[in-house]
């Protein structure tokens, strides 16, 4: 009786291990934003393993800054996040593909020397993301492609799902107002003088309206960089409650109660441009997915952890969602 216990014990987790179990491809998408620009972006394609019928797949999208595919980057961030968001929606039987956006991983050295930030634009990771999401909209494999962005991704994948028609779209922890309002408010949040901080609002309105400016304050000229700004104003163009308006496919809305970054409140603003979007928040949940202290320097010391687990429920509401 032991023996056979012990057998089936082991015939039990070779099961699992079965069940558990996934298959990786690369992907390669070849940019075609500027024109005439020699630069490849590779991603990678997680898919559970035995297919039989075609799966759902989820597109991630990394936020702001060198935000590779994994959520990790050279600025101190080594989270791993969204390789474990992958793995998870594996083993719950939905595809993830997940790239190097421009300026980061594999990329980083080749993006800066073939695009000089001054000649970089918003739009371009726009049609990047467009890219990706017609390879999978054309992969026999997938019955339906979900858009899924991550704080800045939040947007280019509104934008994506909007040109490519993919069947969903998810905002992780994404504004819900212009970069102009987000800018001033981190501002004022972070603590800026008085004088600095009226500098800091004349300066954002007016590259709203699509101008330049020369900043006085030596701080504000190098966070409001000459070479910067053309970027800048390419983004300020859009706002995200009038975009997701735009949007005729079912919407899924994550944001974290411990995110110093993104608040809940940006979160309520989409949902009040979308009513009929569904609405999930993780009371500890921070900007990278994990459970934190809602205090500012503890919950930071997570950024940089990758053996923290990704908050519990996370990946269960993005695959109930995805295949639905």
């Amino acid at each position: 009786m032991t023996r056979f216990l012990l057998l089936l014990a082991l015939l039990l987790s070779l099961v699992s291990i079965a069940t558990l179990a996934q298959t990786e491809e690369p992907m390669h998408y070849a940019i075609t934003q500027p024109a005439n620009v020699s630069l490849t972006l590779d991603g990678t394609l997680t898919l559970p393993a035995n297919l039989t019928k075609p799966v759902p797949v989820v597109l991630l999208i990394a936020g702001s800054g060198p935000t590779d595919r994994d959520c990790n980057s050279a600025l101190g961030l080594k989270s791993n996040a969204f390789k474990m968001l992958a793995d998870s929606l594996n083993r719950m039987g939905i595809a993830v593909a997940r790239y190097d956006k421009r300026y980061s991983g594999t990329n980083l050295m080749a993006a800066a020397k073939a695009i000089p930030v001054e000649k970089h634009r918003f739009d371009f990771y726009v049609a990047d993301a467009v890219g990706f999401v017609r390879q999978l909209q054309a992969d026999k494999r997938f019955s339906k492609v979900v858009v899924a962005g991550h704080s800045e991704g939040s947007l280019v994948g509104m934008l994506a799902t909007e040109q490519t028609k993919a069947a969903k779209y998810i905002s992780i922890a994404g504004a819900g107002r212009n970069i102009v309002d987000v800018m001033k408010e981190q501002g004022r949040t972070g603590g800026n003088p008085a004088k600095l901080q009226e500098e800091v609002d004349a300066a954002l309105d007016s590259m709203r309206t699509g101008h330049t400016v020369q900043p006085r304050n030596p701080i504000l000229r190098t966070q409001l960089s000459e070479k910067n700004q053309p970027y800048l104003i390419s983004w300020m163009k859009y706002d995200p409650a009038v975009e997701i308006k735009k949007l005729t496919v079912p919407v899924l809305l994550i944001n974290g109660k411990h995110d110093f970054q993104v608040p809940v409140s940006e979160a309520e603003r989409l949902k009040t441009a979308r009513p009929d979007a569904k609405l999930v928040l993780f009371d500890t949940m921070n900007h990278i997915l994990k459970n934190a202290p809602e205090g500012r320097a503890e919950n930071m010391k997570t950024y940089n952890d990758p053996t923290l687990p990704l908050t519990p429920g996370l990946a269960t509401a993005i695959a109930e969602f995805a295949k639905r």
